[in-house]
């Protein structure tokens, strides 16, 4: 039996989980990093179960289709969308959600965090300061003053509610807008509702918080950026194809707003030669909102109990339980 780990960027899932019980019965390999689209189908060929991590990499109905030996796929969030669960279904490869122990909980706090930390390098030119004085010149840019300036953001859920507290402990006024937003929910929060276009005039900071959906999708687009004021910035920690990439690279690069903090982008690796990494008024970060020692932890132990759990010929947490009908043999 073979086990592969995908995308385990930071080198860690051996390290922050027990995967003695699998080692012991099947062969496991750690793979570092992304495999390309024309690469991926010929290097997990051989092996019969793959642990994904979130969303890093598609598992297509194309791929599917060319991977012969798989016979389960671990993933470690039921939410992802980058699984073709249908095509997955058909083919009689099982999806298990790998579940942590409950003395292992995932944290909340981790995105939001982060997400202010992004704020506030953005503003105040953290990364390109940083960068100059390792080349031996001093400070270059103003940075913005947060109290007293409108903090708008675009989503108000557990994330967005979290930014809207540390927004009021730098002295911002915070305004929020989502399609079912309520005045309540959003005083409870300690934000005013505006409505969509009104938060991107106002706004001298603008944070996603959005879930990606076929609803979501382009939802700040160029009409949205077009509204806000040329000194304001717009933070990105939500999922890329919620912003209109094209329309954010072009408002950036005429300096129609002032700069832009993003975690996220359409496609994940960024590219090397894609337009933003050429633009010096964005701070640019690989993804890393959910990344904290404490949430990769969870998800490794959760992917390693699934794996343990197939091997045990006990699969658990099938979130695809018709596939139980078409099961490839082991």
């Amino acid at each position: 039996m073979k086990v592969a780990i995908l995308d385990d960027y930071a080198n860690a899932a051996l390290t922050l989980a027990d995967w003695s019980t699998v080692t012991a019965r099947a062969s496991l390999h750690v793979f570092n990093d992304h495999l390309a689209d024309d690469e991926i189908a010929e290097v997990l060929a051989p092996f019969d179960v793959i642990c994904t991590l979130r969303e890093r990499t598609t598992i297509s109905e194309e791929l599917i289709a060319r991977l012969l030996n798989l016979k389960m796929i671990v993933v470690t969030d039921p939410r992802v969308t980058t699984i073709d669960y249908a095509a997955a279904t058909a083919a009689g490869i099982l999806v298990s959600e790998g579940r942590a122990p409950d003395s292992l909980p995932y944290s909340p706090a981790a995105t939001p965090e982060f997400a202010w930390g992004l704020l506030l390098a953005t503003v105040r030119h953290l990364a390109a300061e940083s960068q100059r004085l390792r080349q031996g010149q001093w400070q270059h840019t103003l940075g913005l003053t947060l109290a007293g300036r409108t903090l708008g953001l675009v989503g108000l859920g557990r994330i967005g509610t979290r930014m809207a507290r540390y927004a009021q402990a730098f002295d911002m006024r915070v305004i929020a807008w989502s399609r079912n937003l309520t005045d309540d929910a959003a005083r409870e929060a300690g934000a005013v509702r505006v409505d969509k276009q009104d938060l991107f005039a106002q706004s001298d900071i603008v944070s996603i918080h959005y879930v990606l959906g076929e609803r979501s999708r382009g939802l700040v687009g160029a009409r949205e950026i077009a509204a806000m004021k040329p000194t304001a910035y717009l933070v990105n920690t939500s999922r890329g194809p919620v912003v209109d990439e094209a329309a954010l690279v072009a408002a950036l690069r005429e300096r129609h707003i002032a700069g832009a903090g993003l975690d996220v982008f359409d496609e994940e690796p960024l590219p090397r030669d894609h337009p933003l990494n050429g633009l010096d008024n964005v701070t640019l970060t690989p993804h890393l909102g959910f990344v904290t020692e404490d949430n990769m932890r969870r998800f490794h132990a959760g992917a390693a109990l699934a794996v343990a759990a197939y091997l045990d010929g006990r699969p658990a947490h099938i979130l695809n339980p018709e596939a139980l009908m078409h099961k490839r043999p082991s």
